[in-house]
């Protein structure tokens, strides 16, 4: 059965596949899909999950053992399988056909790929996929689906924003929608949920492209203290609000406990990388801070960052832009 990304909550809802096919190259949607479906799968009672990556080293009879081996936590569990060339090749195909001929009971296999050639659409393992579960490809936005899926984006945020401000956020995000849900986090933080005009848009989004909250990140992950003062001070001068700033280092210090968390789990680097959807410029800077700090280091922050947006809502003493200061340079510091 084939779905669209929009209608793949619904189906959810009303009753699980055996096997869940996701495939494109826009990796927000792809992401929440995926995500989607293992949250499910969990309430159904699916506990237990493997994670198995295709790359150069792997062979599809991996893909048959880790369906026949009993569970040791849980009854049932998730096999998800990533593929992120979108190659099958010979034996990818004949493994996944054998498989959707006899799916096992207590299992779920959730396959996340890129986007798959056309040509693979009219395939045996595809149709045997399309019969046994569920497609769902996923294809990028642009207009009126871009406009739809940003006030819904926005909606499920509780933010009201005015059409022409959905329009404008549009054209300035063209189509990026890993940015689009930055800008509408950025939003909710200011604006909360009082109705937000074009005027609004057109203002934060101005503010965004003059001093960048994500070149401070960069100059923090690499421990660049002179770049990050000179860009926090210009940012501050500039009026950018704070919960902005504090939500930019918070975001972060949760990406790095969560990566050193499924590294300390023995998962390769690169495939905790894919897992965050890390690009290589980000791969460099993560790889940066990780070297320098560990997770005491991290905690730290996220208790100074309490303190920051106490500060910030008026309930304790202090200026939030000197704790932000403080925060910025704990990730200097050297490994202890």
């Amino acid at each position: 059965m084939r779905l669209s990304a929009q209608t793949l909550n619904e189906a959810l809802q009303k009753k699980l596949a055996p096997v869940y096919f996701l495939s494109g190259d826009e990796p927000l949607q792809l992401g929440e899909a995926a995500d989607a479906v293992r949250k499910t799968a969990r309430q159904a009672g699916f506990t237990e999950r493997e994670v198995i990556t295709v790359d150069a080293h792997f062979g599809w009879h991996t893909l048959a053992e880790a369906a026949g081996a009993l569970s040791i936590f849980a009854d049932k569990k998730i096999i998800d399988l990533r593929i992120p060339d979108g190659k099958l090749g010979n034996d990818g195909s004949k493994a996944l056909q054998a498989y959707c001929e006899h799916p096992p009971s207590d299992t779920l296999l959730l396959i996340s790929t890129a986007k798959i050639a056309t040509t693979s659409l009219k395939s045996r393992w595809f149709e045997a996929l399309d019969k046994c579960g569920v497609v769902v490809q996923i294809w990028p936005l642009d207009g009126k689906e871009l406009v739809q899926w940003l006030q819904q984006r926005a909606a499920r945020r509780g933010l009201s924003i005015e059409i022409d401000g959905i329009k404008l956020l549009a054209s300035k995000i063209e189509g990026n929608l890993l940015a689009a849900a930055q800008e509408i986090e950025k939003l909710f933080v200011l604006q909360g949920d009082q109705l937000i005009t074009a005027q609004v848009v057109a203002e934060v989004v101005a503010d965004s492209a003059r001093y960048d909250v994500f070149k401070l990140i960069d100059a923090v992950l690499v421990g660049r203290v002179n770049r990050l003062l000179k860009i926090l001070h210009g940012l501050q001068d500039e009026g950018i609000a704070a919960p902005i700033v504090l939500w930019g280092l918070t975001r972060e210090t949760r990406l790095l406990l969560s990566i050193q968390s499924q590294l300390k789990q023995g998962l390769p680097k690169e495939q905790v990388f894919r897992n965050h959807q890390l690009w290589d410029k980000r791969k460099s800077l993560i790889n940066d801070a990780l070297a320098r700090l560990n997770r005491k280091q991290l905690f730290e922050v996220l208790v100074l960052s309490a303190t920051a947006d106490q500060q910030i809502k008026g309930q304790q003493r202090g200026d939030p832009w000197e704790t932000l200061l403080h925060i910025c340079l704990l990730f200097t510091a050297p490994l202890v």
